[in-house]
Parts: C-alpha cells; sequence; structure tokens
C-alpha cells in the first residue's frame, strides 16, 4: 500500500486540535506534526502543516464548528479530498494518548490514565485519532 499523509483537524468553537499523519508503506502510523491553534487562527495552522508536507487528504470530525473548518480548508486547498469522520470517544482515546507522550509523574502514576483530565489542552491528539481511524480501516 502506497503512503499517505493526512491533515486530521478536531475542530471547536475557540480552539482546533491540527495533527499531520504519515502512514508509511508497511502501514506504520508517523505523526509528523501538531498544533492547537485559536479557531480564528486555523488558515494560518494549516499553511503551516502544508509547509512541513503536503497532505493526501483532509480529516474532519464531525462535531462542534466542523463547517467553518471545511469552508477554511476549501478555500486554502481546492483540490484537496476533505473526509468528515465520527468524533465519538474520541476525548477519553485522545486522553490517554496525552499521557502516552507526556508520562505521568509523582501522583499521577498512581492513577489509571482514563481518570486524569491532562493539564493542558490536548485536542491535537484527538485529531491524531481521527486521522488513525481513518488511516487503518
Amino acid at each position: 500500500m502506497p503512503e499517505k499523509v493526512v491533515l486530521a483537524v478536531d475542530p471547536g468553537t475557540a480552539k482546533c486540535g491540527i495533527a499531520l499523519v504519515r502512514r508509511g508503506p508497511d502501514q506504520r502510523i508517523e505523526l509528523l506534526w501538531r498544533k492547537i491553534a485559536r479557531t480564528e487562527e486555523l488558515a494560518a495552522a494549516v499553511a503551516e502543516a502544508f509547509s512541513v508536507r503536503r497532505p493526501d487528504l483532509a480529516i474532519v470530525g464531525s462535531g462542534t464548528h466542523s463547517k467553518p473548518v471545511v469552508h477554511v480548508l476549501r478555500e486554502l486547498a481546492p483540490s484537496l479530498g476533505i473526509l468528515i469522520v465520527d468524533e465519538k470517544n474520541t476525548t477519553m482515546q485522545a486522553r490517554e494518548r496525552y499521557w502516552e507522550h507526556n508520562p505521568r509523574r509523582g501522583w499521577r502514576r498512581l492513577l489509571p490514565s482514563t481518570m486524569l483530565v491532562p493539564p493542558e489542552p490536548f485536542d491535537d491528539f484527538v485529531a491524531l485519532i481521527l486521522a488513525e481511524r481513518v488511516l487503518l480501516a
């Protein structure tokens, strides 16, 4: 299977999580770039992602504020395919992924990761989960 690069966006009213993800020929998933941007700065953040690598496909979560995000993506890259993906259960999965990338320390190690809320926004990990859902399907 050929290499595929996707730009995934977890849309929100105030902020959006963005992840640029690559699936190699060996089916391994690689996170190339991630960011949390204020919604009004989405266009600049997507342009920054495009400077890292041009995606083959855009994935947008179906939740809050997805239509304006699709509009921004269509303006920036009219020929880019856009897929709307269900966001069900992504928040819990993203919490766990956050703790994988940011190991728990002190008393936090004693609790299951699903019981802990990360101390900072983790919308970029939601975008990563959305990308994985498509690339591994």
